[in-house]
């Protein structure tokens, strides 16, 4: 009886000693320590751990989880070097002026414009006759020396005439025949000889004249439609006081030409019995070039 009253003080005190560490066990552990670095993570299901005695503890539905430390936004980019530099260049000081320049040169080249007309009471009549006179003219500008490369039918026309009526009389066909004649010292010839190949049906309709070789000529207006330019912008630079720099813009419209040509009137004053008078006279070559020059810096007045 005595060791029983020994031992019953003994296993009670063991009992309250070992409340505690049955608690610990059967509650949720805590998180382990975070790594060096990363911040450390809340439970988000579970009851937590009490911090003490006493504590308040917070439910778990307010319990919310931190955003991870890995952001998955896109950075926002950064303006390229060309991006940044277009505004520096769209507002650069500078100056553009328009430049021309015209030089003169001897026409090298004859285009006539030959035609046929024949009219008769059927189509075909008409197609024969018109047809007929043709083939003679082109044959006469072959034997001439005119290449099959330089001769092309233009246009061919088949149309009606009628009485007060309107009734059909008859029919009337017209051809062009376009020729480039090289040969200015003989052109005269040439033509009058097409011509009275043709009989009553050719008509003549105009020639002209044109630089066919102009690359010497073209180059010459390009280098004082450029220094007219430059002369321009140097007059603008020093009424600025200001410098000119680099050029940065170049721009050329299309050459113009100014062609010598005899009109209608003169071209059929032309008989069969004598060569042509032609006089190709000079033509003019005209360039125009737009160009900018960036302003250098303050000439100091």
């Amino acid at each position: 009886m005595n060791k029983l009253r020994v031992t019953l003080p003994a296993l009670a005190a063991l009992t309250a000693l070992a409340a505690p560490s049955a608690a610990l066990l059967t509650a949720n552990p805590a998180p382990a320590a975070p790594l060096t670095g990363s911040p450390a993570a809340e439970p988000l299901t579970g009851d937590p751990a009490p911090a003490s005695a006493g504590a308040a503890v917070k439910p778990a539905a307010e319990v919310t989880a931190k955003p991870s430390s890995k952001s998955t936004a896109k950075p926002t980019a950064k303006p390229t070097a060309k991006a940044a530099a277009k505004p520096a260049d769209h507002n650069r000081e500078s100056v553009l002026v328009t430049g021309q320049g015209q030089v003169y040169g001897q026409p090298d080249t004859l285009t006539a414009n030959f035609a046929v007309e024949a009219a008769a009471a059927t189509v075909d009549a008409a197609l024969e006759q018109a047809t007929a006179a043709a083939t003679r003219m082109r044959d006469s500008l072959a034997r001439a020396g005119v290449p099959a490369a330089d001769l092309q039918t233009t246009d061919v026309r088949v149309s009606s005439t009628k009485d007060e009526k309107e009734k059909i009389t008859g029919y009337t066909v017209n051809q062009g025949l376009t020729a480039k004649i090289r040969n200015l010292p003989k052109a005269g010839a040439t033509m009058a000889a097409a011509i009275a190949a043709g009989g009553d049906a050719a008509r003549l309709n105009g020639v002209s004249f044109a630089i066919e070789d102009d690359a010497a000529l073209l180059a010459e207006a390009r280098r004082k439609a450029f220094a007219d330019a430059r002369g321009k912008a140097e007059l603008y630079a020093r009424e600025a006081r200001r410098t000119l720099d680099r050029v940065v813009m170049v721009n050329e419209g299309a050459p113009s030409y100014r062609p010598y040509e005899q009109d209608r009137a003169a071209a059929m004053l032309a008989m069969a019995d004598f060569a042509i008078p032609i006089e190709p006279g000079r033509q003019q070559l005209s360039v125009t070039v737009t160009v900018e020059w960036a302003f250098g810096a303050a000439d100091g007045r």
